[in-house]
């Protein structure tokens, strides 16, 4: 096992920067996601941790080594790629046990090793069949097995279950966290998907145009944005923004906007102060930070747009006066129809505030 830590590495390809001064620490045993949209450095940081790519400028450390200058064969990893990579006319015992061959590890060695990966996997009696004999899930699960039987000091996934079905993904996040437990091995993980980021990893650097955004716990990420980019990529469905300005009246401050005035908690004031001279503020509120009642009675008026039961909750698109629409996530009774009178209440213990110069967060 080892810790990697990854300082002030930048990538260029030509004139086009891929990653800008980019600054992580992963502790051994870890779990950290590199998370973000397609073209956001995430890949390329990867493949600069396999050696896959040349680093630009910057360091990488795999514990107390620096692996700049070291092959891929001596960084003493093991990587899964979207596509599988399997050899189509091996078995999957011979898939699983090529690594080990190409390191002249004994029969007896490859056996145990492959046992324990295939009983950890359940692909046991998988093991004499080919390739395109194999569900997509079955690949995969022959990808991972053929990783961890090299027993490497780091794992690097690159969004290896993008290509599976819903409810096949959903297993396999679930089963690859429980594998990085029980093997207790570093892992990176990169995807664009933030369900699989925020249900399997540790940490999480969001990363945007090269850029690191954030780095930390999912519930960090999730409650405390550091910025509006980074709001609006976590979470699903999406944080609502509405742009509104502070006023303060009688020693209190409250958000105003056309379809409402909201007091703001006199804790979140003291951060809010410096606003007050801004062209005005970006609220944000995640749509189950919302309550909506039929009619005018609550603190924000509205008309609902339409509904979308989605089983156990409904989520409604409402339309504010002065503002395009906010999306508010409620009970699967909720009985409202389109263009009926409705009026929102906020939860303002959750909610956030954004420059509209920069978008960086207030709190």
């Amino acid at each position: 096992m080892a810790s990697v830590t990854i300082t002030n590495v930048w990538k260029y390809y030509g004139k086009t920067v891929a990653v800008k001064d980019l600054n992580i620490t992963c502790n051994d045993g870890e779990f950290v996601s590199v998370l973000g949209p397609s073209g956001c450095g995430k890949s390329s940081t990867l493949r600069m941790l396999a050696g896959l790519e040349h680093i630009s400028a910057g360091d990488i450390h795999f514990g107390d080594t620096r692996v700049n200058d070291l092959e891929p064969k001596d960084r003493d990893i093991a990587m899964v790629f979207e596509n599988y990579a399997l050899y189509p006319h091996k078995t999957v015992y011979e898939n699983m046990a090529n690594p080990l061959r190409l390191r002249n590890e004994s029969e007896e060695t490859i056996k145990k090793r492959i046992a324990f990966a295939a009983e950890m996997l359940e692909i046991e009696h998988l093991l004499q069949r080919k390739p395109m004999e194999l569900s997509g899930g079955q690949k995969q699960r022959t990808a991972i097995g053929r990783a961890i039987v090299r027993e490497p000091k780091l794992f690097l996934f690159d969004e290896p279950i993008a290509h599976l079905d819903a409810k096949l993904r959903a297993r396999m996040r679930g089963e690859l966290k429980i594998m990085q437990r029980r093997l207790g091995t570093t892992m990176i993980y990169v995807t664009h998907d933030q369900l699989e980021a925020m249900s399997m990893a540790d940490r999480i650097a969001v990363m945007n145009n090269g850029v690191l955004q954030q780095f930390g716990t999912p519930q960090e990420i999730y409650n405390h944005p550091v910025n509006e980019w980074v709001a609006g990529f976590v979470g699903e469905p999406p944080m609502n923004f509405i742009d509104c300005d502070l006023i303060e009246e009688g020693g209190s401050f409250y958000a105003v906007h056309s379809a409402f005035k909201v007091a703001v908690p006199s804790d979140q004031a003291v951060k809010l102060r410096g606003a007050l001279k801004s062209s005005g503020v970006r609220m944000g509120i995640r749509p189950d930070q919302l309550a909506i009642s039929l009619g005018q009675d609550g603190a924000a008026k509205g008309s609902i747009k339409i509904t979308e039961p989605l089983g156990g909750d409904t989520l409604v698109d409402v339309d504010l006066k002065g503002a395009n629409h906010v999306l508010v996530k409620t009970d699967a009774d909720f009985r409202g129809q389109m263009n009926d009178p409705c009026s929102l209440n906020f939860d303002t213990s959750r909610w956030h505030f954004f420059s509209k110069e920069t978008g960086v967060a207030y709190f």
